[in-house]
């Protein structure tokens, strides 16, 4: 066997690089990564998420249930086994995750593909990957690109709200969604509600983001009013933005003739302030006519 099916066989053993003697040894050249290592970071709500992972290519392969076999642990891209690190506790699809770092090992299948968080953080791969430190195994349904092609693998985070966001494994036609949610709401809560409990004054900006927080997850929508009416009364320079949050939480209380003028008022204000280009404009405009 020569030099170069020699390499090549190695490569396919370690799973898409080379095994980790081989990495190791000295070189009088640094060449580049077949496939280079990427860390993502995203906060959602109040936690820090942070993914360290490499990315290997498609390269005109066949990639799951080829290059990936079905039905075996893969270790979510290639080098050291894919790490990722939650600074709070955190649900992943109803799964409770404590603050931590951890290895993100994934089972692929054609029509299910089974997630592990495992509690051990640093591995080469998934070739001493040990099930007994498994912290929980979930399931979760792959969906196919019907119009794209992910060349080089990628995880990324989507449909980041204060509570919860999808975190994404894509690669070739494949992506693989895993709801993340994170415990914000109780927190901010009751310090908004000691803070307003507080002496001294309030800032308008304070009552502002306050009032949407509480609209934004179904709180007590008459405290919400109550604060919004509070910012409101120092003629704030926010008065377009604060009037029409106002238009919105008077329109989830049924109160459409109340919503309706504070969003007429907002773009009133928004015009003299940013123009007739600005956006609160087209929001009230779209409020206004979901209304009448």
């Amino acid at each position: 066997m020569n030099l170069k099916i020699l390499l090549s066989v190695l490569a396919l053993a370690g799973g898409l690089a080379f095994p980790s003697y081989l990495s190791a040894q000295s070189s009088p050249v640094n060449f580049p990564a077949a496939s280079p290592t990427c860390t993502i970071k995203q906060r959602v709500g109040m936690t820090d998420i942070e993914v360290v992972y490499s990315r290997p290519g498609v390269k005109d392969r066949t990639i799951f249930g080829g290059l990936v076999p079905y039905d075996q642990v893969w270790r979510t891209g290639a080098n050291s086994a894919t790490k990722i690190t939650f600074s709070t506790p955190v649900k992943l699809e109803g799964n409770d995750i404590p603050a931590g770092t951890y290895s993100l090992f994934t089972i692929p299948g054609e029509d299910q593909w089974t997630v592990i968080i495992n509690k051990e953080a640093k591995q080469w791969g998934a070739f001493a990957y040990n099930s007994n430190e498994d912290l929980v195994r979930f399931n979760v349904t792959p969906k196919t690109f019907d119009d794209t092609t992910v060349e080089t693998f990628m995880i990324e985070f989507d449909k980041i709200r204060d509570d919860s966001a999808l975190l994404l494994l894509m690669w070739d036609k494949t992506v693989v969604p895993i709801r993340v949610e994170v415990d914000v709401v109780a927190r901010v809560q009751s310090q908004i509600e000691a803070a307003m409990a507080a002496p001294g004054k309030k800032s308008d900006g304070f009552y502002f983001q306050s009032a949407a927080f509480y609209y934004d997850h179904d709180l007590d929508s008459n405290k919400a009013l109550a604060w919004v009416n509070a910012g409101l009364a120092d003629n704030p320079r926010i008065a377009y933005e604060m009037l029409h949050l106002k238009a919105e939480i008077l329109a989830k209380q049924g109160d459409k003739a109340g919503a309706i003028a504070a969003a007429k008022k907002s773009s009133e204000l928004a015009i003299k302030s940013e123009g007739p280009g600005s956006s609160f404009v087209w929001m009230n405009q779209q409020l206004i006519s979901s209304l009448q």
